[in-house]
């Protein structure tokens, strides 16, 4: 009996210990490659094609960012991205995420244009909702610094949309 009960105790030490260690991987984890400094937590799809797929399968919007290493506009509004709560939570469980330093074959993603930056939606029914813009009519799918908010606007706006189409 007592070997039984040491058995039983050395097992649940170990079941404990080795919960403890993937908490404390799970903590520890390096950045992922495919968030590029937009949010390591959230999970990103490395194509456009896969975020179609997955939106589609999901039931959620595809969020693409169009961005540069190299463009001072791109950084400051990655910045600003990664470091908000709201926007940080929603894109973790409410959209397939998806950042490309390279332009898509689809036309539908620069309906005004090639720039940088440049966040589009796409809705599961793998609609491009042009009608989902930033505040510049110039560059209708800009954000600045600035204009996180309208951004959580229309990443609200996309899920209501969402939900209402389906």
């Amino acid at each position: 009996m007592m070997l039984h009960s040491a058995l039983g105790l050395c097992l649940l030490l170990v079941t404990i210990s080795s919960n403890l260690a993937v908490a404390i991987k799970k903590e520890k984890r390096p950045p992922q490659t495919l968030s590029r400094g937009w949010g390591d937590d959230i999970t990103w799809v490395q194509t456009y094609e896969e975020g179609l797929f997955y939106a589609q399968k999901s039931r959620k919007p595809l969020m693409v960012i169009h961005h540069l290493e190299d463009c001072q506009y791109s950084q400051a509004l990655k910045k600003v991205f990664a470091q908000n709560e709201e926007i940080q939570e929603m894109a973790q469980n409410k959209f397939i995420m998806l950042n490309l330093m390279h332009e898509t074959t689809d036309k539908n993603l620069s309906p005004d244009g090639q720039y940088v930056p440049r966040i589009m939606f796409v809705d599961p029914s793998l609609t491009v909702r042009a009608d989902i813009a930033g505040r510049y009519s110039n560059r209708l799918y800009t954000y600045e610094p600035r204009d996180l908010p309208l951004l959580i606007e229309n990443m609200k706006k996309a899920l209501r949309l969402t939900q209402s189409e389906l």
